[in-house]
């Protein structure tokens, strides 16, 4: 895949305008509302990431647990009004619906306080769901949500039926370590992590200071056995990481008024696996991940991760933030 020829990531067309095969997912693990300084917002990694999926044309149903309490009615009757699937939604007799306590900082940092254990801590799998998980075209995960070991082993048996796994890693301090996410690597194929997780998970694989980050994700993607990987930048972007052809494609992040970065990275996730997966003959991988940084820019410049539009807004917002320099290769 030659970069002077303007690299295709997939050469299969597959156009859901165009009446070919529709593209579904599910996303497991964590819904919540986020308690933040303006008011309560739906959250939780894998919720934004479906969110964005079914605005984007990819039906993806959220396979999670909350309680039988005002918040979990709440959570699903506006999931429901936002067009995201709840037929995989569980109610839970005893643990509460999940909230968490979200400050910003000067800097526009996220902080988040995640209480422990919530409905989402006990996710169950049963035959309907491995059934469904199996025909599927992809299955998305992080690992917050494996915690809690029911969670966790309710997965690894979706993990085992899941036709191709995309790990969205999320270490949240003190619910990580290298056991788990190890055994969660092991599975992907296709992982999406920023730059802060990249260098925690490579030094836990014998990566030294003098490691830079290209060498820091061949160590990971060799170990497990990864064949696509995303780094994400904030500021500076993002790296797509391609080990069949041994590409590694820089593309920078648009410049916005930041109103706060919660959920962008979900975003870029779900912008770039529409097009993967509904990519026409032609597109052009540049085309994917500028897809991906432009509606990333739109929710870093929103107030909270799951906001409203559609087609002709992303579009303005496209023409009103034009990226000029487009990628370039990595050395």
């Amino acid at each position: 895949m030659a970069f002077g020829a303007r690299p295709k990531l997939c050469e299969k067309r597959r156009n859901m305008k165009n009446g070919e095969k529709s593209i579904q997912g599910i996303c497991f693990g964590e819904v919540l509302w986020d308690n933040l300084p303006t008011g309560k917002k739906l959250g939780g990694a894998p919720l934004n990431v479906a969110y964005h999926l079914n605005k984007l044309g990819v039906t993806t149903r959220m396979l999670t647990r909350i309680g039988r309490d005002e918040n979990g009615y709440e959570l699903r009757k506006v999931c429901e009004d936002l067009g995201i699937p709840t037929d995989f939604f569980q109610y839970d007799e005893l643990l509460p619906t999940s909230t968490v306590e979200v400050s910003i900082d000067a800097k526009r940092d996220v902080h988040y306080d995640i209480v422990y254990p919530v409905a989402w801590d006990r996710i169950a799998v049963d035959s309907a769901v491995l059934e469904a998980v199996a025909t599927v075209d992809f299955l998305v995960y992080g690992s917050l949500a494996c915690r809690d070991e029911v969670s966790f082993q309710s997965l690894l048996l979706l993990l085992e039926k899941a036709r191709f796994r995309v790990m969205d890693v999320n270490l949240r301090t003190p619910y990580f370590g290298p056991e788990k996410i190890h055994k969660l690597l092991a599975y992907a194929d296709f992982v999406k992590m920023n730059a802060e997780e990249l260098h925690v998970i490579s030094d836990w694989n014998g990566a030294t200071e003098a490691y830079t980050d290209q060498q820091r994700v061949d160590l990971i993607m060799a170990r497990f056995a990864i064949q696509e990987a995303i780094v994400t930048y904030g500021a500076d972007g993002a790296v797509y990481h391609y080990k069949k052809d041994n590409i590694s494609y820089h593309f920078p992040a648009l410049k916005v008024q930041v109103e706060d970065t919660i959920g962008s990275g979900d975003s870029f996730l779900a912008a770039f696996l529409t097009k993967r997966f509904q990519m026409q003959e032609g597109v052009q991988l540049e085309e994917v991940l500028e897809f991906a940084a432009t509606l990333s820019g739109f929710v870093t410049q929103s107030r909270g991760a799951c906001p409203e539009y559609n087609d002709e807004v992303i579009n303005r917002f496209q023409w009103l933030h034009p990226i000029f320099n487009g990628g370039q290769k990595q050395q």
